[in-house]
């Protein structure tokens, strides 16, 4: 394991493994101090994640019991549909861990994109006005977004405004993400990040010239200490 410091937070280089073992190990120590909120993310690899946390027994009876379950983002979609982020928790960890009903804040899909986003906002709100996630899990695209965070999304570099909303991706259709002002209420970032294809976002992220429209991932370097880039070997290359 090594750490590179840059100026969108700490690169940990590790494996694949031992980066989920990093993450179920923050995981565990939020439900040691009690209930807390993960927001989870979509893609390939947080399904493997899924996967091995069920294979391994990785996560603690206090996280079942305690951690309250989001995802970060997330397609207008229902939960049945294998394009659904929260979906793919459900059926790759949350089942199997027998994670309680009452723990499970998947997006109102079931209504139209920005009523969705409102209510979800609207539902954060209420229940933690100064606070979202305790722990933000993030993944990166080989185009630099983060979340549905796309490059040249209208919402970048609007720092104020509601945590959570809707946006139209062009060619991918609607999309529900948290935003920036989401971001930065966020007590923690991790990005999970693998493979030789995702290296030159990675740099231009954390070493590149700050143009966050082009590489929206750029957008953590405002919370700098407070984001982990768990990468693997392949990724951090270019570091």
């Amino acid at each position: 394991m090594s750490d590179i410091a840059t100026s969108a937070g700490t690169v940990r280089v590790l494996s694949r493994e031992e980066s989920f073992a990093e993450l179920a190990r923050r995981i565990n120590d939020l439900a040691a101090r009690g209930p807390a909120s993960v927001g989870l993310s979509g893609g390939s690899t947080p399904k493997a994640f899924y996967a091995w946390v069920v294979r391994t027994g990785a996560l603690t009876a206090e996280a079942i019991a305690w951690i309250d379950w989001h995802v970060s983002d997330e397609r207008c979609v229902p939960l049945s549909s294998d394009d659904s982020n929260f979906g793919h928790a459900v059926r790759g960890m949350l089942d199997a861990l027998g994670v309680p009903a009452a723990r499970r804040f998947p997006w109102p899909v079931e209504l139209p994109p920005l009523a969705a986003a409102a209510a979800y906002e609207a539902a954060w709100a209420q229940r933690s006005p100064a606070k979202v996630f305790d722990l933000c899990v993030l993944g990166l695209g080989d185009d630099s977004h983060i979340a549905s965070l796309w490059p040249q999304c209208p919402l970048i570099g609007r720092a104020s405004g509601p945590r959570f909303t809707a946006t139209e991706w062009p060619g991918r259709g609607w999309r529900l993400t948290i935003t920036e002002a989401g971001l930065a209420q966020c007590a923690s970032i991790v990005v999970l990040v693998g493979g030789a294809a995702k290296a030159p976002a990675l740099r231009e992220i954390t070493c590149g010239d700050f143009e966050p429209s082009l590489h929206p991932g750029q957008t953590l370097r405002a919370f700098a200490p407070r984001v982990t880039w768990l990468a693997d070997r392949e990724a951090a290359a270019q570091l």
